[in-house]
């Protein structure tokens, strides 16, 4: 059990990897597409680069055609509530950031671990009080890396990234229901073309497409499309499903991070001693969750 916790831990922090790097490549492609092109485009990638790996791993396990149907089936509403979810936070995220600036953008949108334990109460789950201390922790943690000039002041673009964080809080909220009972990579790919879809509707209607501007951006829309799509969401349901959704909300918040470390890389911007701290007390309220007594089974009842 604690061997699985950690695998699903260290998926999940993967995953923020992934995700706190995109930020490089959503920030490029933002120059030249617009934000519901840049999230169907990304979304339908992401679908068809599981695609292969749904065929193989069928043909290892030697079910007959009705099992595989009877697979997806199963599969189809948790991955249609999923891609919703997803294509609402993602374009409201993408849109939002457009009127507030970026560190504000960050810090709002991981608010979804405090609204995750919080959502989780009128569930009937219960959380420890050391897990709401690892809460605050990461907030504070939150604030020092974002807010970096100290201000905070709701806007209309605040606004819709805190609906954003919002979203994703349902979002994790759904994956923590469907993801024991159902194929998860099945559900990430049904989630991909249905959020692909909706944005692609949403872009026919209030976008204009440049096919020269979208072969401008391939390179971060493929980033975004292959790893934090394809991969990281997939990842993010495998992880989940031997974690609370608190434990999962606070490992995966931990892109924000990530995003700073990525900047200094590609980017060559400088951490100050404001992020700095920021990132210590993000890694420490990460550690006090992992410690013994955080277990599925013992913080959510």
């Amino acid at each position: 059990m604690k061997k699985n916790t950690l695998r699903h831990s260290l998926l999940l922090l993967l995953t923020a990897a992934i995700w706190g790097f995109a930020f490089v490549a959503q920030s490029v492609g933002m120059d030249y597409v617009q934000p519901f092109t840049f999230t169907a485009a990304r979304s339908l990638i992401g679908g068809i680069v599981l695609l292969p790996f749904i065929f193989i791993r069928a043909q290892k396990t030697g079910r007959t055609s009705e099992e595989k149907s009877a697979s997806w089936k199963q599969a189809l509403p948790g991955g249609i509530i999923c891609g919703v979810l997803l294509c609402i936070a993602s374009n409201l995220q993408q849109i939002g950031i457009q009127y507030t600036t970026v560190g504000k953008a960050g810090f709002i949108t991981a608010l979804y671990i405090v609204l995750v334990p919080v959502c989780g109460l009128f569930l009937r789950k219960r959380v420890q009080p050391k897990v709401w201390l690892a809460v605050l922790i990461a907030v504070a943690g939150l604030y020092l890396l974002c807010m970096t000039d100290g201000s905070f002041s709701l806007q209309k673009g605040d606004l819709l990234v805190l609906a954003c964080a919002l979203g994703f809080t349902i979002h994790i909220l759904v994956i923590d229901h469907f993801s024991p009972l159902v194929d998860g990579i099945k559900m990430s790919c049904i989630q991909f073309f249905t959020c692909s879809i909706l944005s692609a509707v949403c872009m026919a209607l209030f976008e204009t497409v440049n096919v020269s501007n979208l072969l401008h951006a391939w390179i971060p829309i493929l980033y975004a499309g292959i790893l934090s799509s394809g991969v990281g969401y997939t990842l993010q349901i495998i992880g989940q499903k031997g974690l609370n959704p608190t434990m999962a909300s606070l490992l995966m918040s931990l892109e924000s991070v990530f995003s700073v470390l990525a900047g200094w890389i590609f980017l060559h911007q400088a951490l100050s001693g404001r992020e700095l701290s920021g990132c210590i007390l993000m890694f420490a309220a990460i550690v006090l969750v992992q410690l013994p007594g955080f277990s599925k089974t013992n913080a959510v009842s």
